[in-house]
């Protein structure tokens, strides 16, 4: 057995795969969860259906996908370039305490100079994040993988200090800042739902960055680079700056996921305002083939099964660590069998030696290879 490269993807090929991972997922669940002391059929309608049966479970569905969205397109800007960002984590965390730095400092603004500030802010810092790392792969050839995951910790002992030293809470004393104030919260954008501006601007920069990619010279160009640099660069194509400049763009869209997480559902800056986020954001942008719309589907996706994990976990009396296995057992199926969209499995079967040919004189003889150097 061995895989082969396609040479033509059918369409219903995606899908197909796709549901091949949800049941596999299901094959190799049922048995921890029947372990759990559940009925898996029973854990699977809560982990899936259960959230999307009523409009307010719906909502925090929205709500608990809005971070993934953010980072998942952020990892997508700068993956369809090229540019490897392992860091949408750090700038998810700066972008988050450029918010906070305005909130605490600035209380008293109107919402409709706060707001904006905020958002400005988070982006550039974000993006100032990012710089560094882009400028070293563009000007130095220094692999990025390694400067943007190392400034990931960098930007979680700054807000550890930030948050154990100045910024800690003088009331309660804890870690933790100060509640914003009413300017810098984001309003509910779906009466009767917790969903907040964050949300909407995830949809509008998933909306801008679908346009770019598939409709304008700028997204041919960053796919263009992504797919073969040098080839760009013979074609008149400046692959540095277009590096620069998408990297900086991925920067500032994983910021805005860190202001809308601080202005929307906290409310303040925590020490667990990330949560993994930008590493999630990876797995996300992957599943989605780097593309706007899919990101926001599999940011939803998984959301649906965080919002489901806590409804099993008070009804079924399963472990909330269940709902993460079974996240973690369907990425994992899904990235594997998403293999199959660019290779296909041939089976090679034994085959006989072939048999010498027949002379016309009727001699056997044998057909002896060509040497490179036996021809004229």
């Amino acid at each position: 057995m061995r895989f082969v490269l396609r040479g033509h993807e059918p369409r219903w090929l995606a899908p197909a795969l796709v549901l091949g991972a949800v049941v596999l997922t299901y094959a190799l669940t049922a048995g921890p969860i029947r372990a759990a002391g559940s009925n898996p059929v029973a854990a699977y309608q809560r982990y899936v259906i259960a959230p999307l049966t009523s409009f307010s479970s719906f909502g925090e569905v929205l709500l608990a996908s809005t971070p993934l969205v953010f980072t998942g397109l952020a990892v997508a800007i700068a993956f369809r370039c090229g540019f490897w960002n392992i860091g949408a984590d750090g700038q998810f965390i700066v972008g988050a305490i450029a918010a906070t730095f305005f909130a605490l400092n600035f209380p008293d603004l109107p919402g409709a100079v706060a707001i904006p500030l905020s958002l400005v802010a988070g982006a550039l810092v974000g993006a100032l994040w990012a710089l560094v790392p882009a400028l070293l792969r563009t000007r130095y050839r220094i692999d990025e993988v390694v400067t943007t995951l190392l400034l990931n910790p960098v930007a979680l002992l700054l807000l550890q200090g930030l948050l154990n030293g100045p910024w800690r809470n003088p009331s309660s004393g804890f870690p933790e800042s100060q509640t914003f104030a009413s300017g810098y919260r984001f309003p509910h954008v779906i009466p009767g739902t917790r969903v907040d501006l964050g949300f909407a601007v995830a949809l509008v920069i998933a909306l801008g960055l679908w346009v770019v990619l598939s409709h304008t010279a700028v997204g041919l160009r960053m796919r263009a680079v992504g797919l073969s640099p040098n080839a760009s660069r013979f074609n008149g194509i400046a692959v540095e700056r277009t590096l620069l400049r998408s990297a900086l763009v991925s920067g500032a869209v994983a910021g805005l996921g860190g202001v809308s997480q601080v202005c929307g559902l906290r409310g303040q800056l925590t020490t667990e305002i990330s949560a993994g986020f930008g590493y999630t954001g990876i797995v996300v942008a992957t599943l989605a083939a780097l593309t706007a719309g899919g990101v926001v589907l599999v940011a939803v996706l998984l959301a649906d099964v965080v919002v489901g994990s806590e409804s099993a976990a008070r009804v079924l009396q399963l472990p909330p660590q269940m709902g993460k296995v079974v996240t973690a057992v369907l990425l994992l199926t899904v990235v594997s069998l998403l293999v199959l969209r660019r290779y296909r499995i041939v089976l090679r079967h034994p085959s006989k030696a072939p048999t010498a040919p027949t002379a016309p004189d009727g001699d056997q003889r044998a057909a002896a290879p060509i040497s490179a150097g036996g021809g004229r």
